[in-house]
């Protein structure tokens, strides 16, 4: 039997730009099966966080402007569940905004904050980390967040730097740090008390409440002064009037970085952030020449180590290629180095510039 004090918040407003042309501003990558499984990215991690949380207490925080497809890909939800941001405001405030609804309805609820596009493999491991979190956030003022263990000096990711003395399984986080280059990253995994920041957090809605009052008065001000709107008619129309006030602020430097009561599970599950064609690359099963192939039917030739993407049974004959990312949608065809795939954002704009900004 699922605790009715359990509730996530599934973060689905993203675009997703460096997964273009797939991932777009009108159907970013989260509403896409970009793993070909049959279930889109939303999907898989709806069905992840009804493990451990009641279906009904899962509510999706995306922009207005995918309020659609959300009902489209998970016909379970109902409006209650679905939260939008009028504006563009960063992770802090859409999260508040969540929280004070999620207390008004429950003041003893726990919730997760978690991504709606990453890809974690043990689903199992996955549910008993979290049980284990909010088993800690119901008994303790605590803000807490899954690690992920490194497995090599990733540039890409911020790290959270653990206490070193510390024997439990929740740890103290001593800092948070910025994305690192690659000499600073060796040493972070060489000293061994260092982890991935993921984006997933857990806590209880009074800590986290409380933690927006200390340590962001002004925001916390702002969407307190809705509380007796909120979860009815009266909502919509406080936060169209006033959402776009909101300091533009990550919740990683909201809250975690200035709060003293931190603490983090290194987490026992495979987890891959999917933010790039080579994060989808190396997780993808790979044909003899290395491969990975999505929808494609492929004829290769003196080809290896490629992401080959495009709509379901296209034909694709690619010879003399060589760790190239090969996309073909509708009306954009990608054949991209996979070692420049952080540039791909770069080029969207390029392309936006030169044909119009429908392309991306």
């Amino acid at each position: 039997m699922q605790n009715k004090n359990n509730y996530a918040i599934l973060m689905a407003g993203g675009v997703g730009s460096r997964f273009w042309p797939v991932s777009t501003q009108d159907f970013p990558k989260q509403f896409h099966d970009m793993l070909g499984t049959g279930d889109t990215l939303i999907q898989k991690t709806f069905n992840r966080l009804a493990n451990v949380i009641p279906k009904e207490n899962i509510f999706i925080l995306t922009n207005e402007r995918y309020n659609d497809l959300v009902f489209q890909q998970l016909p379970e939800v109902t409006k209650r569940q679905v939260v939008l941001e009028p504006d563009m405001r960063n992770t802090a405030p859409c999260i508040l905004y969540a929280a004070l609804k999620i207390q008004k309805e429950n003041e003893d609820a726990v919730m997760i904050v978690a991504p709606s596009d990453h890809w974690i493999e043990d689903e199992d491991a996955f549910t008993a980390n979290v049980k284990q979190a909010f088993d800690y956030c119901s008994k303790n003022d605590a803000l807490m967040t899954l690690g992920i263990q490194p497995t090599f000096p990733n540039t890409g990711y911020g790290y959270i730097e653990y206490d070193k003395s510390s024997k439990d399984n929740i740890k103290p986080v001593h800092q948070f740090r910025e994305k690192p280059d690659y000499e600073t990253a060796k040493t972070f995994i060489d000293q061994g008390n260092f982890l991935w920041n993921a984006g997933i957090f857990m806590w209880s809605a009074k800590s986290v409440v409380k933690a927006f009052k200390t340590n962001q008065p002004e925001l916390f001000s702002l969407f307190e002064s809705g509380i007796a709107v909120y979860n009815t008619e009266f909502e919509d129309d406080f936060i169209k009037d006033n959402y776009g006030k909101a300091e533009n602020i990550s919740v990683d430097y909201a809250l975690m970085e200035q709060s003293q009561n931190v603490f983090v599970i290194p987490a026992t599950f495979d987890w891959n952030d999917l933010g790039t064609w080579g994060s989808l690359y190396d997780k993808l099963d790979k044909d003899p020449e290395g491969n990975a192939v999505v929808n494609a039917k492929t004829l290769t030739e003196d080809a290896s180590g490629n992401m080959i993407r495009t709509q379901a049974d296209k034909v694709v004959v690619v010879d003399g290629l060589q760790d190239y990312i090969i996309v073909d949608k509708d009306e954009v065809l990608l054949i991209f180095p996979k070692a420049k795939e952080q540039d791909i954002k770069k080029v969207l704009q390029n392309v936006k510039t030169k044909f119009g900004e429908n392309y991306g």
